[in-house]
């Protein structure tokens, strides 16, 4: 007996209409961002602060996450077809035949959503005058769960799988092949999922709460070592990549680590937090 599972699930929900589908990945992606929203929504009322403004960061951190996650995949990974084809960047669309169909956004990179809700976040902050580690704190603590839903979304996409395990085990994917593979989209929203029990456990620690940028650092520090390692078992989603020592996403990775472990020591002396 052996542990290979074979994965063949229709990434289609169901049609909306003729031409617009709803799919496990967008729906699950939505869930994401909103169970994040409540999770700091919950933070909000626990400390008694004002709702007032936390309608318009969900807004923010909603445009920021898909446009940047969109322009990220297009110039990290695509430059050359995106420079081409610059409609297809913002607009789901592609050519086919000679004809523009709607086939929903085809490329998002985290990195690029990482960007992408900073930016946000620095508006958001320079617009409602807060503090911009402080609520990036807060955040820490929803955003590993919305990363979990969007890889599990990947999986149901049969997307951004591993390499083949070379063993009696793993998941074949059968819409691209039939070999056994890592489930590295379950990998990674695990990880997030323990990511995310672990950066709650440190907001519950009084002094690490109040060092402001102290929980945002271990968020970033332990999220991006996590797709680091977690890269070594994934195929490479452009070609360019097999060339390279490692992947264009573990290169992402190392500014947000490095920035997460600045954070963390500067704190830790700041504040005396560890």
């Amino acid at each position: 007996m052996n542990g290979i599972l074979n994965w063949n699930v229709d990434p289609v929900i169901f049609m909306i209409t003729d031409s617009f589908p709803l799919k496990y990945y967008g729906a699950l992606f939505a869930c994401g961002l909103l169970l994040g929203y409540y999770i700091v929504r919950g933070i909000y009322k626990k400390e008694h602060l004002s709702l007032d403004n936390l309608d318009s960061l969900l807004v923010y951190v909603i445009v920021g996450t898909i446009l940047g996650a969109r322009l990220g995949h297009c110039f990290f990974y695509e430059p050359a077809y995106f420079f081409k084809h610059p409609i297809e960047i913002l607009l789901p669309i592609q050519k086919v035949a000679g004809v523009y169909k709607f086939v929903g956004y085809q490329g998002l990179a985290s990195h690029g959503g990482s960007i992408g809700v900073l930016i946000a976040m620095i508006l958001y902050c320079r617009k409602y005058k807060v503090k911009f580690l402080w609520i990036l704190d807060k955040m820490a603590i929803g955003v590993p769960v919305t990363g979990a839903f969007i890889r599990f979304g990947n999986f149901m996409n049969s997307e951004i799988y591993g390499k083949p395990t070379n063993g009696n085990w793993g998941i074949v994917f059968q819409r691209d092949d039939m070999i056994p593979r890592h489930p590295t989209q379950l990998y990674e929203a695990f990880a997030y999922l323990l990511i995310f029990g672990i950066v709650l456990y440190l907001y519950k620690t009084e002094r690490c709460r109040k060092a402001d940028g102290f929980i945002f650092g271990w968020f970033l520090t332990l999220m991006f070592v996590a797709r680091f390692i977690i890269e070594f078992f994934k195929e490479n989603q452009e070609s360019f990549e097999n060339d390279m020592i490692i992947n264009m996403g573990q290169i992402l990775s190392i500014p947000f680590i490095l920035i997460g472990v600045i954070l963390i020591i500067w704190k830790s002396k700041k504040q005396e937090v560890i």
